[in-house]
């Protein structure tokens, strides 16, 4: 696979065409008025391996939060994260952003859609169940409705759309079965897990609006964004928090996990489904990732579905559906749903 993007001038602005191919979603977007490469790797796909890694990362979250503390977990995360995805930058000839602007808005991304999420949960996870934090977590669709409108002033969802977040989200709380409850659940945890989710709201539009249309390769802004969020929690661990007194092979491999896929190819496929399909249909991952979870259950934990989770799941599916219709339907060519805010130079994410 080639991954050979633009060079660019020292303003960090491509200088020459894009590749004809972008596998997945690393080739650097054209200026205005360009055409966007189409990806080998249909946005779909990715939508899905989203959904996979993000739907597993409460488990692994689980399994590192007996040992580590959530800054620690975070930390771990980051790196883990940061790393492979820094050789692979390198390996392709690819090179980090330039500019104190670019650089600026990375990190605030950084710190709104990894470091606060990350951590929050991290928390959450010590005080409520997990299925209670993925309930919270579908959320985060309506909260990038709510802050799109703000950011994004030439995305602003149709009704059909919001019908669908609607039914999704309702879907999410039949496949918990929340008609019975959350007895003994923590206002503590559910304000992290509530403050996670707005986190993932505020970044998602953030991103969209200051970020993905810089002109650089979703490989180069995720590697630069991770890299920047790794120096930052970094700080907090080393003057808040004490090193593990156990650290075993396991947990060791859960946060490595949650590294490597729950984080940076997660977030490198999230740019590509922004860029291809519109931050709103990439922000219904979340309605799909409790149903990963549930899978994740019964596969390797040998758990069983009651009955309300495969028709939650259903809904939940129908929902998504319906919130990406206008992908299907619409006239704009591939890459321009959700076009670019006015001054930005890419194609919608």
């Amino acid at each position: 696979m080639s991954l050979d993007p633009s060079r660019r001038d020292s303003t960090g602005t491509a200088a020459s065409p894009a590749p004809p191919s972008d596998p997945i979603g690393t080739a650097p977007e054209p200026s205005a008025g360009g055409t966007a490469p189409r990806a080998a790797v249909d946005w779909r796909l990715k939508f899905l391996l989203l959904a996979l890694v993000w739907g597993t990362s409460f488990m692994f979250i689980g399994i590192s939060g007996q040992y580590l503390e959530p800054v620690q977990i975070t930390l771990g995360r980051m790196l883990t994260g940061v790393v492979p995805l820094a050789g692979f930058l390198l390996l392709s000839g690819s090179r980090l952003p330039r500019g104190a602007r670019i650089w600026f808005h990375l990190s605030v991304t950084a710190f709104i859609v990894n470091l606060v999420p990350f951590t929050f949960y991290g928390y959450a996870g010590q005080l409520i169940p997990s299925a209670v934090s993925g309930i919270v977590n579908a959320a985060t669709p309506l909260f990038v409705v709510l802050f799109s409108l703000l950011l994004l002033p030439d995305e602003r969802p149709t009704r059909t759309r919001t019908a669908g977040l609607l039914v999704g989200f309702l879907g999410v709380l039949v496949v918990f079965g929340v008609w019975t409850g959350f007895a003994g659940a923590s206002a503590a945890g559910l304000l992290m897990a509530l403050g996670a989710t707005v986190g993932y709201g505020i970044g998602t539009p953030y991103l969209r609006r200051f970020v993905a249309g810089s002109g650089y390769s979703s490989l180069e802004l995720v590697t630069a964004q991770l890299l920047t969020g790794t120096v930052q929690i970094a700080v907090v661990a080393l003057v808040f928090t004490d090193a593990p007194q156990e650290l075993p092979p396991h947990a060791v491999a859960a946060v490595t996990a949650l590294g490597v896929f729950g984080t940076g190819a997660a977030f490198l496929l999230q740019y590509g489904v922004i860029r291809e399909a519109g931050v709103t249909v990439a922000s219904t991952v979340t309605y799909l990732a409790p149903i990963v979870a549930i899978g994740a259950g019964v596969l390797l934990m040998g758990e069983h579905l009651a009955w309300n989770q495969p028709v939650g799941a259903l809904v939940v599916i129908a929902g998504a559906a319906l919130a990406q219709h206008h992908r299907r339907t619409g006239a704009q060519p591939p890459g321009a749903a959700g076009g670019a805010p006015a001054g930005t130079r890419a194609p919608g994410r």
